[in-house]
């Protein structure tokens, strides 16, 4: 799944996610405000794990973050995130990087955050207990997952439409993930000051055109990973046509957000 997910976000089957931002970014932005509203983030150093194209390193810094470095597993993402921040003025680092082997030393930082990654992540307790290892005693990880209900329209629409024979098993192994799932993942991390909380959007579009291009754009059409090049386009048009004349023009954001500490020193 790991390397569809990269393939995925590089492009590899479907232009969409080259207007990642253009159609998407409103709902990044969105979901990294939601995560760390009333989060001070003062003089920390941050890694933002999974940074996509940088909304959460962006509310980071307007958090008051020293200093962020954004990772994550695709190198158009990052390059993205680059062009985009560097026009802004504000000094980010860049890393590519899997989430499940972060290329740092522990106790590296101050908070890890990550926003909407772990429904692409294999091993996901792996992934965070990776956040928490780099974590310095005492720090912030706050992490954001996909919800139960997360494109819920979209995914039921998509799957109605493509060939089957090629996704088996697919949705078995991305999202959805509970609140109480993402929560015992801190608790199993023996994390402090636990929090949790789940809000649910409805995004509704002007047609089911510009819903469907605003989901195959944000997903990167992972799914089409074991289709025949001639099959992506077919199957593409076929399901945008589904959309349309079904006018399917919502699509629902469900987010979960849990954050916690790392025990100090000496209450390890």
């Amino acid at each position: 799944m790991k390397e569809r997910v990269k393939k995925g976000y590089e492009g590899a089957y479907s232009d969409h996610v080259r207007q990642y931002d253009e159609l998407g970014y409103h709902l990044q932005d969105r979901s990294a405000r939601y995560q760390l509203e009333g989060i001070r983030l003062q003089d920390m150093q941050v890694l933002d794990v999974g940074c996509g194209t940088g909304a959460l390193a962006q509310v980071a810094f307007e958090n008051g973050a020293k200093g962020v470095i954004c990772g994550d597993i695709s190198a158009l993402m990052l390059k993205k995130a680059r062009v985009k921040e560097t026009a802004k003025g504000v000094n980010y680092s860049f890393c590519q990087l899997d989430a499940e082997g972060l290329p740092y030393k522990d106790g590296s930082f101050d908070a890890v955050l990550s926003g909407m990654t772990f429904g692409t992540l294999p091993n996901q307790k792996l992934a965070f207990d990776e956040m928490v290892r780099v974590l310095k005693p005492g720090g912030f990880v706050c992490v954001g997952a996909h919800g139960p209900e997360h494109y819920w329209e979209a995914i039921d629409a998509s799957f109605r439409c493509i060939n089957k024979r090629y996704i088996l098993g697919y949705r078995l192994e991305w999202w959805p993930r509970t609140e109480k799932f993402v929560r015992n993942l801190l608790e199993q991390a023996k994390l402090e000051e636990i929090r949790s909380t789940r809000i649910v959007w409805h995004n509704d579009f002007e047609n089911g055109s510009a819903a469907y291009d605003f989901f195959a754009a944000i997903s990167a059409s992972w799914w089409y990973a074991k289709f025949p090049p001639d099959q992506i386009m077919k199957d593409s048009r076929k399901t945008r046509n589904y959309f349309e004349q079904n006018k399917i023009n919502i699509v629902t954001d469900d987010i979960v957000v849990a954050s916690g500490y790392k025990p100090k020193a000496g209450e390890l």
